[in-house]
């Protein structure tokens, strides 16, 4: 197992954790465990990542009219988002760089 995946599956440890109790620095080691996991992320899927970051926290609040566990659903499917984000992050950051280089 691969440390990327290592830090993917923290990362939603955390954010599955994270919907039930206060976990000091969440959104921060959820965004870190993003970035970790964006390193291993094939060109190909660039395009699948970003949209992911952008489309799950909207999607995640139609959850809340859920009776008793929307409210747990949007939490965890926001803090995945923090993840994901993170990852988007480390892909468009380094997009810029090589468009700057060349």
């Amino acid at each position: 197992m691969s440390i990327y995946k290592i830090a993917g599956i923290i990362g939603l440890l955390i954010a599955l954790v994270a919907a039930f109790v206060n976990v000091p620095y969440g959104v921060e080691l959820m965004t870190i465990a993003g970035i970790i996991v964006g390193i291993s992320i094939l060109a190909e899927h660039h395009v699948r990542v970003i949209v992911s970051a952008l489309a799950l926290p909207a999607v995640a609040a139609s959850f809340d009219a859920l009776p008793s566990v929307g409210v747990y659903i949007t939490s965890i499917l926001g803090n995945v988002g923090h993840v994901i984000g993170g990852a988007a992050l480390l892909i468009i950051l380094r997009n810029v760089a090589n468009r700057l280089r060349t």
